[in-house]
């Protein structure tokens, strides 16, 4: 070999015959290019497995990162996402104490809201950047396209529950601050730091008042005590007649003093149980001190005197807006024993509109649900006083939580408008435990009827015995009996109430009894036919 060969020979290839360098590339022939299998140039992703990837990686934040080779980016993002679905978890399951304690803590709701706005906007940069990670360069046009309407979507399906959550919060905040206002006054509750303490039951009034357009004032023709065991969730409904007369109020209360034998408005029609909300403070506004409700308060120091109950809280629902909420929880469920006339005044004689036949199972709307709790035509106070804790009943069993997130929106808007309460914002992680119990618990119900008082007269020192019957019933012991509550005769199964006329019951028993449907009492009513309307 000359060394003009030499000179020839291309600069960087091998001399002949000697053997390459152990893990050097094998020349391809053209410049600067390598193997197929070589490091510099892997085989580019098909397009399909980048779409994937990156859905892949919108469900399971990370993987598009391992997946183009950045495995500790890949890595810490899955780690945060994992940590995020266990916390998540464990308060679906074992931590919904603390998910409902949240849920009522405004401090922590906002913290809440901001925090699901930091995971959002970051899971959206997760699945921008893993798709661009992705996605092999050069793309053509169409592919850039296609794949950025899919992130587009991917990133929609992770901002709208993201907007749900956050919506949630803002309702829940809202209601809460209009609802439990922390400046609220009242002349019957002191804000505890423990609002239970060591109380072996919680008594709350509930009150149903008919305000509304066209209305004067508020008359609560629903007056329910519901006692509440605080370690069972069980609990004791106490209806009272709305025409309850002579309310008493404590010795100690200065109501007491102007009222000494009972409530008197000066007319036996505005000294009825239901005119004391509105005629009490119209007579004697300041006489309780500061409260935002005065009318609340004659009624928790009167109906807790009556029944021999502290009541500690009460929550006043505005009927005329009662629909409202119902129609919030997409309707209620319930059983029809006999014609409920809808509208009609018992007064004036002026027929109902129509009625809502019996039949089990009936699902009704707010408007219908309203009419069946209202309806008095042709019947008593008393029989609207049972439709009237059967549709209690009814909400509580449809209140389940899927119901409540679908809706919530709706349901907080509602409620803002037709509820008040004394209930402090100390006290509400206490309720929301409570109110848990209690939809695991056995109600029952006692009702003051007129087969029990008289509404004229009531004995109210044997309306206590029934009370204290009720809620603290004595352990059997041998050689001894447990007092027994008034009983009266009862009523044939089967027979429906007639006009101006109660069916006798016993004054405990389980509020599904009178809720049930009973086939033979409505085919009765079917058989005497619909009553008289303007429908005709």
């Amino acid at each position: 070999m000359t060394d003009a060969d030499d000179a020839t020979r291309p600069i960087g290839s091998p001399r002949a015959g000697l053997p390459p360098v152990p893990g050097a590339p094998r020349s391809t022939g053209r410049r600067g290019s390598t193997s197929a299998t070589g490091a510099g140039s892997r085989r580019p992703r098909p397009f399909a497995a980048v779409l994937a990837w990156t859905v892949a990686n919108t469900v399971v934040p990370g993987t598009a990162f391992l997946a183009a080779g950045r495995r500790r980016l890949g890595a810490a993002v899955l780690a945060v996402f994992l940590l995020l679905v266990g916390a998540a978890a464990w308060l679906a399951t074992r931590g919904q104490r603390t998910a409902l304690r949240i849920a009522v803590d405004t401090v922590q709701l906002r913290w809440l809201l901001a925090g699901v706005v930091v995971v959002a906007v970051l899971w959206v940069a997760v699945v921008v950047f893993g798709y661009r990670t992705l996605m092999p360069r050069p793309a053509s046009r169409g592919r850039h396209a296609v794949g950025a309407l899919l992130v587009a979507a991917l990133v929609a399906a992770v901002g709208y529950p993201a907007y749900l959550v956050g919506q949630f919060a803002v309702a829940q905040t809202g209601l809460i601050d209009a609802v439990f206002a922390e400046d609220r006054q009242s002349a019957t509750v002191v804000d505890e730091p423990d609002p239970f303490g060591d109380q072996e039951r919680v008594n709350v009034l509930l009150l149903g008042g008919d305000g509304g357009e066209g209305r004067d004032g508020v008359r609560t023709d629903t007056v329910i005590v519901a006692s509440i065991d605080t370690d069972t969730g069980d609990t004791v409904l106490f209806s009272l007649p709305r025409n309850l007369e002579d309310l008493p109020f404590p010795e100690d209360s200065p109501l007491h003093d102007v009222y000494p034998d009972g409530f008197d408005a000066g007319s036996e029609s505005e000294s009825l149980l239901n005119a004391v909300y509105r005629n009490g403070p119209a007579a004697y506004p300041d006489i309780l001190g500061p409260t935002d409700d005065p009318g609340a308060d004659f009624l928790k120091l009167g109906v807790g005197e009556a029944l021999g109950l502290d009541i500690d809280y009460y929550v006043l629902v505005n009927l005329d807006g009662f629909a409202r909420l119902v129609d919030a929880l997409g309707g209620i469920t319930v059983n029809v024993n006999y014609y409920v006339p809808i509208n009609g005044d018992p007064g004036t004689g002026e027929l109902p509109d129509d009625y809502i036949a019996p039949g089990p199972d009936q699902h009704m709307d707010g408007r219908r649900a309203l009419d069946f709790a209202r309806g008095r035509f042709g019947l008593t106070d008393y029989d609207r006083m049972d439709r009237q804790r059967c549709t209690i009943d009814a909400i509580i069993d449809e209140a389940d939580p899927l119901t409540l997130l679908q809706d919530y929106q709706e349901l907080a808007s509602a409620t803002r408008d037709i509820v008040s309460t004394d209930i402090p914002r100390s006290a509400l992680q206490d309720f929301v435990e409570l109110g848990d119990r209690v939809k695991d618990g056995e109600v029952t119900s006692v009702v003051f009827d007129n087969t029990v008082i008289d509404p004229a007269y009531p004995d109210y020192d044997a309306m206590r015995l029934i009370v204290l019957a009720a809620v603290s019933p004595p352990a059997a012991s041998p050689g001894s009996s447990a007092p027994s509550t008034p009983s009266t005769p009862s009523t044939p199964a089967g027979t429906p109430p007639a006009a101006g006329e109660q069916p006798a019951a016993e004054p405990i028993a389980e509020i599904g009894n009178a809720c049930a449907y009973d086939p033979e009492q409505a085919a009765a009513a079917v058989a005497a036919g619909e009553p008289p309307s303007k429908a005709g």
